[in-house]
């Protein structure tokens, strides 16, 4: 494979893994909000607040694990934070597509499933786009000068760059 193939099938395998996780997470917020009200008899709200919550931190640890693994920030904290808020932004994304389309075209209010799958495609894409840049960030690469430059060569002392007598 070329190199100019290698970044594009990267991007391929990492939105393709995304996905993948997404759907993970989509399980686990809808096995934990049908066990919470269904098996507990909690409120459809505050087990959604649960649910959500558990379903983004499992596919922050999946994707940092499995998707974005080299770009990765050591700061945990502000990573997760990041994933955190583009996965609130995302969320509120999803419902204005699926209002906009449910609202926008009414014959398709009596099939909500496709104002749904058009918000979720539309906030999957974000999500990922979202995450890949802000989230899950790089670690800046240290100004490392070449080794096969001399390191006299590297630096410039007021002794090599005076005339010689």
């Amino acid at each position: 494979m070329s190199a100019a193939g290698r970044p594009r099938s990267h991007l391929r395998t990492e939105a393709l893994r995304f996905a993948m996780i997404g759907s993970i997470g989509f399980l686990v917020d809808a096995a934990v909000l049908t066990a919470l009200v269904s098996g507990l008899g909690w409120g459809l709200y505050g087990a959604r607040a649960v649910s959500f919550s558990l379903a983004v931190s499992v596919t922050w640890y999946l994707n940092r694990r499995f998707t974005f693994t080299d770009r990765r920030s050591a700061d945990r904290k502000r990573e997760y934070a990041r994933y955190v808020a583009i996965q609130i932004v995302g969320a509120l994304i999803n419902l204005g597509v699926y209002a906009l389309v449910a609202s926008g075209f009414p014959v398709l209010a009596t099939y909500p499933v496709i104002p749904l799958a058009a918000g979720s495609a539309v906030a999957m894409l974000f999500n990922f786009l979202a995450s890949r840049r802000f989230a899950f960030v790089a670690p800046s690469v240290q100004s490392i000068p070449c080794a096969s430059q001399p390191s006299s060569s590297r630096t410039s002392s007021p002794a090599s760059s005076s005339p010689r007598s």
